[in-house]
């Protein structure tokens, strides 16, 4: 897993302008009716190439660095999703994220807190994240596995699996 570490001290005028740009886009998609062909325009202008078919984002979407972020085909992102990205974050085909789930690919550093520590979080193919479930840095969520509502994911989620809780634990395997 690739760390990298940003200082938003040191922006430069095209970085503050790339997230000016995000953040208007995402205010009008926020405020445009879902399901309709200005909604989908906007969607492709905030992640560009990244957007796969098939699959669908609610509004509701908050948080930053949309261009680091990669949805495959016939994922579906439910409502009021918080996508922290400057360290990237992928969701694979077929990916479920329920509402009011968070995922959070960066963090502050505990002695400098204006630099972010990044690192990547990865939602595998089929997998399914439960309403207001927390992943956090560096997580990978394997294939076809389960995170339960609520929980806060600290650590990988093995594929076909179960997880839940604060930290999230291992329940079962999926048979």
């Amino acid at each position: 897993m690739q760390e990298t570490i940003v200082d938003p001290r040191k922006t430069t005028p095209e970085e503050h302008a790339e997230g000016v740009r995000q953040a208007q886009v995402l205010f009008k998609l926020n405020h445009t009716m879902p399901y309709t062909d200005e909604y989908n325009a906007l969607l492709r202008e905030l992640f560009g190439d990244n957007l796969g078919e098939g699959g669908w984002v609610m509004p509701g979407l908050t948080g930053v660095c949309f261009d680091r972020v990669k949805i495959g085909n016939g994922v579906m992102i439910m409502n009021n999703c918080l996508m922290m990205s400057r360290g990237g974050i992928t969701l694979d085909d077929g990916a479920m994220i329920a509402a009011n789930v968070q995922l959070i690919s960066n963090n502050h550093d505990l002695h400098d807190r204006q630099l972010l520590i990044c690192k990547p979080v990865h939602i595998g193919r089929n997998a399914w994240v439960g309403a207001g479930a927390t992943i956090l840095p560096g997580v990978t969520v394997g294939e076809n596995a389960v995170v339960a509502a609520g929980a806060v994911v600290t650590k990988d989620v093995a594929p076909n699996t179960i997880v839940g809780g604060n930290p999230a634990k291992f329940i079962r395997t999926i048979e």
